[in-house]
């Protein structure tokens, strides 16, 4: 079934796996490892990821280094230990989209063999972004979001191109029994074939709400990779064919005006997922990155005032109508 899925995703990987949920899929690629080794992670992750990491692994007997992977590729070298077995990544990053240089992680990696680089590329598709390509080792989905892009099924999936890496893959797989339904993998096969059309209708909505938000003056930052301001902008013009639908911004004010942002949205809908047809906006700190210790969030950025939005397919000019009318009833007066 799997085959059946990624077949029509794209090329350039021999192998891939499904699983019952994204999170099935990392824990899977975990047990690649043994007690006492080591991973480095992006410090800007999905929570669910830093929470595995943070809470379940280091019982296992692993431990975890989080650096900050996304201004200085080397901090990853700066971070490797003898024990170090795995470098994990997301690019851009959840929540605030920062871009990871995947070609220049890898080649510092060459000096390490046996580790191996997982890329989490979960935001981008295969349809903007092919992390094999740049030197990764495994890549890692959340299919339950632009891949299926109907918000309506839970499953993960690791694509590479190591014959023996995907033995011990599969040899776990069955282990752990982290395994999709055949009627999950028959509405990601039904979903998956509109991919193309629908990311790039999220990218064209997705950058024109950045570009709405960046001249809003209700609005402190917005961070896009396909806006000129962000860091990282010629980084993601290399890397990537194009953007997804997710666009972060820090409003003005404090916690309250995003609370009341988010309380007045109409079109939009409250909730932690993302990649689906439908417009979604979520508040990190409370939300996906709440589990995320409030020290770590205050480095990361990750503050009262973020807004992570999942931009759909929707009507653009309804799309700006909605926040617009969101922004101006949380922040009535300038």
């Amino acid at each position: 079934m799997s085959r059946g899925i990624f077949c029509l995703i794209g090329r350039g990987y021999k192998y891939s796996c499904v699983f019952s949920s994204g999170l099935a899929a990392t824990t899977t690629i975990s047990h690649l490892l043994k007690v006492g080794d080591h991973i480095i992670c992006v410090n800007d992750v999905y929570g669910g990821t830093n929470r595995y990491f943070q809470r379940v692994a280091v019982h296992n007997g692993i431990s975890v280094s989080f650096v900050d992977a996304s201004t200085c590729p080397t901090n990853v070298v700066k971070a490797i230990k003898p024990n170090t077995k795995m470098v994990w990544i997301e690019t851009p990053t959840n929540p605030t989209l920062m871009m990871v240089d995947i070609r220049e992680t890898a080649n510092l990696l060459k000096d390490h063999p046996g580790v191996i680089l997982v890329v989490d590329n979960t935001f981008m598709t295969p349809y903007f972004q092919r992390p094999l390509m740049f030197g990764a080792d495994i890549v890692l989905h959340s299919v339950s979001k632009y891949l299926n892009g109907h918000s309506d099924v839970i499953m993960g999936a690791v694509c590479l191109n190591d014959e023996s890496l995907y033995e011990r893959l599969v040899f776990l797989q069955n282990s752990i029994g982290a395994v999709p339904s055949p009627f999950d993998c028959y509405l990601v096969n039904r979903g998956v074939k509109t991919l193309a059309v629908r990311m790039e209708q999220h990218m064209k909505n997705g950058l024109a709400v950045a570009k709405y938000l960046e001249a809003n003056p209700r609005v402190v930052k917005v961070m896009h990779p396909g806006l000129p301001s962000h860091p990282q902008y010629e980084l993601g013009k290399r890397q990537c064919r194009g953007y997804s639908g997710m666009v972060s911004f820090y409003i003005k004010g404090a916690l309250q005006e995003a609370k009341t942002f988010l309380s007045e949205l109409k079109l939009i809908t409250l909730a932690e997922s993302l990649g689906g047809y439908e417009s979604l906006a979520e508040h990190p700190g409370l939300m996906t990155h709440a589990s995320v210790p409030e020290e770590d969030r205050v480095k990361l950025g990750i503050s009262d005032t973020l807004i992570r939005l999942s931009i759909g397919i929707e009507d653009i000019e309804d799309l700006i109508e909605d926040v617009e009318h969101a922004l101006v009833a949380a922040i009535p007066s300038l």
